[in-house]
This record gives C-alpha cells, structure tokens and sequence, in this order.
C-alpha cells in the first residue's frame, strides 16, 4: 500500500532535485484536486490516494550517490548527483498512486513555503554518465509536455549494479511542473515481478498525468 513517507522517498530519490520551485507567489491552486488524476485509470489499476498533509523535508533529500563516481562529462556531477532540500521548508502536499500494466505512476502536487532553485542541466550537461566500482547509470533530460504559464522538466535515470553476482537494473522517469509557489511531479518506473520480462515505462501516460494534474490543480 502506498503511504507519504513511501510516495516521497520513491519519488524524490530519482527527481534530481525536481522536488523544488524558483518563483515568486503567483496565482492560487488546489493541491487536493490532484485526486481527479484517480478516474483516468481503468479497473486493472490498483489506486491509492494521499489527502493534503504537511510536507517532512527529510523525505525529500532524496539519496545521496556514493562517493568517488566518475562523471561523465566531468563538469555535469552536480546535475547527475541532484540537490537537497532546505531542512526548514514548509507546504503541504497531496498525493495519487497506481499500479497496473507494468508500470508504476505516482502523481505528487505540492506547494511550499519558500522559493528553491532548481538544478538546470544546461546545453552541456543533457546526458550524464556516471561510473564507480560496481555502480554505474546515466541521467538525461527527457521531453516533458508543454504546458502554458507552467515551466515544465522532464529527467531519465538508469542505474546499474551488482547484487550477490547478479546485475540489478533500475529506472526511473521525473516530470516536472511548477507555476508560482506549486509545483507537479509525475514518476514512472517499471514493476519487477519475478522473472516476467520487464514492461517499458510508458511516457505518454506519465506526461499526459502531468497536463491532466496541473490542469485539476488549477480549476
């Protein structure tokens, strides 16, 4: 079953620092109407809402990478490594969660208390490869939806290691939308159930979460 502290520590640990917002206070939404996301899954979706509840900055510092990676481009560690959230930070947040066809969404609308800046990757920084001891992944920038008066981001992570002799695989996909003091986040990831060959993550539906929730959130 999904819970807060399981929403936000899946979430924000492959946001890259999505979980943040660089403007001042603009127009007035209803983070509670991210629920409305709920009727655009069918039966084979397992469902799980958040109502509005206070935000714990400690579930959104996400996981730090280890030390001692090598990064590649060099000059892209802090794009690729993310960034904490100020320890002080207030708002409130609501949450959708699914499962179903593979996949795993969860839809998050929050609004915060102080502006932080977000990680801009920059011309050069698009893709990042990162490599150490037996860890290694990427981290690129995705098209995200565009969305009018909303600064929309869309973040791909891959992470590859070494379990007991076994490869271990793992992705994730950050949409990003933020207007004002509120802010969209939309993941994706594959489900692992046993030996099943693993479904890809289906885009689409992530990002037309993202337009769908703001465009609720809004109303």
């Amino acid at each position: 079953m999904f819970n807060t502290r399981a929403l936000y520590a899946l979430t924000c640990a492959g946001l890259l620092a999505a979980c943040s917002a660089n403007q001042p206070s603009g127009p007035k939404a209803d983070i509670a109407k991210v629920a409305d996301v709920k009727s655009s899954f069918g039966q084979d979706f397992k469902v799980t809402d958040v109502p509005t509840t206070g935000i714990d900055p400690k579930l959104l510092a996400g996981q730090k990478l280890p030390d001692g990676l090598r990064f590649d481009p060099a000059d892209c560690a802090k794009f690729a490594a993310g960034q904490a959230m100020p320890a002080d930070l207030k708002g409130n947040m609501a949450a959708v969660g699914a499962e179903g066809a593979g996949n795993r969404f969860i839809t998050i609308a929050m609004e915060t208390s102080e502006p932080v800046p977000v990680v801009d990757p920059g011309a050069g920084c698009q893709k990042v490869g990162f490599t150490g001891g037996a860890l290694r992944g990427a981290v690129e920038v995705v098209p995200a939806p565009q969305i009018p008066d909303v600064q929309t981001q869309g973040v791909h992570r891959i992470l590859q290691t070494t379990i007991n002799g076994k490869p271990q695989l793992g992705e994730i996909y950050s949409y990003l939308a933020h207007f004002g003091d509120y802010q969209v986040i939309v993941t994706a990831n594959p489900l692992v159930d046993g030996d099943k060959p693993v479904v890809p993550v289906d885009t689409k539906r992530a990002e037309a979460l993202l337009t769908a929730a703001v465009a609720a959130i809004k109303s």
